[in-house]
């Protein structure tokens, strides 16, 4: 139980510090007198020719850049450059090449050997995580992690899972998976899925708890071999395509399609043979089902979870309608999950129809909206109403999810709310929301359930 404090002054955050010296400063004379730390003092020398005993030549042209380095500074920081300098099979070479690092990724590196500081943006951070590996700097391998942890979402989750397979990454591989499985459908429209290479596509598509039905898979996978083709320079054919899917093609699973989607999509690709075609139509229509070269069991998807807030029901004539205003409650979780959906009281006064606008949001920012309709059959039940795709949500951060009804008026409602609730292996907590027009808070109302996976 939190308790509240009174009469304690509150401390205004620190000021930033103030920003590190540049090479410049080298040019002032007795400039060493100025600088207090050896930090400061190191910063001076980040990228300066001024006492550099080492010259490297980083990528490739047009691109290449030379960059000064300093050896002492170099071999503190990195057992791969005390091994190159001081080692026993160091060389007294004073020029280096590098090809396989780009200048800015080498600079970051650099940046961090001798000021301490890290500079990463969307476009470097994986060229830096490279460079950090290449020379064992975990430190700044683990913050470039980080920050791709926290820009992971369904557009580059396949791309990073790739990168992660690289890069041996196992706790960023693990937030991507969580990612693709949940939202698989905007994981496969990606245009990052046709990035990926060949035994990262092999292990998507051999997982079974991918949330996407068959047919989206299928298309994705088609995309994946156009741009293959074109990678490899070779005509995009349906032959082409099917030789660079390889083994993966197998790994469709074409048979868990409708005989609409089948028939309308692979089965006019090109890519089947007929005899696979033919295997596969007698499969959906004869009594004898023929032998299959393709997995005829639908994945079995992730587990769905309903965390329910409301402790009992209840309804009680003119107590509670649905008058198209809105009922809204704001929650946070403990641990990152994707939200599908919500569970909605119905009518109590008989079978009715509603229609529903739902809505997650985060800092009064939409993250996700849907517009449908659904049925009640006059019970207490309560209705599943989901979004086209689980939203993400992460730790610790608090959301308002919101529905607005129009139709029967009078409905069921949820009574003796817990503000604190346990669900799986996820801590939820649940407070009223300004959003809220129609009474719902903690204690009662409507939004009796949120639907997630984990």
């Amino acid at each position: 139980m939190m308790k509240s404090i009174k009469n304690t002054p509150r401390r205004s955050p620190p000021p930033p510090p103030p920003p590190l010296p540049t090479s410049k400063v080298s040019e002032d004379h007795n400039w060493q007198a100025t600088q207090t730390t050896v930090r400061e003092r190191n910063a001076v020398m980040f990228n300066n020719p001024l006492m550099a005993d080492v010259q490297f030549t980083v990528g490739v042209a047009p691109n290449q850049q030379q960059i000064p380095g300093h050896k002492y500074i170099l071999a503190t920081g990195s057992s791969v450059f005390f091994a190159m300098f001081y080692g026993g099979l160091a060389s007294e070479t004073k020029e280096v090449d590098i090809p396989d690092v780009e200048p800015q990724a080498f600079l970051n590196l650099l940046r961090y050997l001798y000021c301490d500081e890290i500079h990463l943006e969307p476009d470097n951070v994986l060229a830096t995580l490279y460079a950090a590996k290449k020379y064992i700097v975990p430190h700044l391998a683990r913050i470039c992690v980080r920050f791709l942890e926290t820009s992971l979402s369904a557009r580059n989750a396949c791309v990073l899972l790739s990168q992660g397979r690289l890069f041996e990454e196992v706790e960023l591989m693990q937030r991507c998976w969580e990612v693709i499985d949940a939202q698989a459908e905007e994981a496969f429209k990606s245009e990052g899925f046709a990035e990926i290479d060949y035994k990262t596509l092999e292990t998507i598509l051999s997982r079974e708890t991918l949330n996407a039905k068959e047919l989206s898979i299928y298309k994705a996978v088609s995309r994946w071999a156009d741009a293959e083709c074109k990678r490899q320079g070779i005509d995009s054919n349906a032959e082409h395509q099917r030789k660079v899917l390889g083994d993966c093609f197998k790994l469709l699973r074409l048979p868990t399609m409708t005989l609409s989607e089948f028939a309308n999509g692979p089965a006019q690709s090109g890519l089947l043979t007929l005899e696979e075609a033919n295997s596969i139509f007698l499969n959906y229509t004869a009594r004898r089902k023929p032998q299959l070269t393709f997995n005829k069991n639908h994945r079995k998807g992730l587990q769905q979870y309903r965390v329910h807030r409301f402790q009992s029901s209840a309804y009680r004539s003119n107590q509670w309608r649905y008058r198209g205003r809105c009922d809204s409650i704001q929650f946070s979780v403990d641990r990152r999950i994707f939200v599908a959906g919500f569970g909605l009281y119905g009518s109590s006064k008989g079978a009715a129809e509603y229609q529903v606008r739902i809505e997650l949001k985060k800092n009064g920012l939409i993250l996700g909206q849907n517009i449908t309709k659904f049925k009640s059959d006059g019970s207490s039940n309560i209705f599943p109403v989901m979004f086209d795709n689980p939203i993400q949500v992460e730790a610790e951060t608090f959301y308002t999810a919101s529905a607005v009804l129009d139709g029967t008026e009078l409905s069921y409602f949820g009574q003796e709310g817990l503000a604190e609730i346990q669900c799986g292996k996820v801590a939820f907590q649940f407070q009223c929301s300004s959003d809220s027009t129609n009474g719902t808070g903690v204690q009662g109302g409507q939004i009796p359930e949120l639907i997630f996976y984990s």
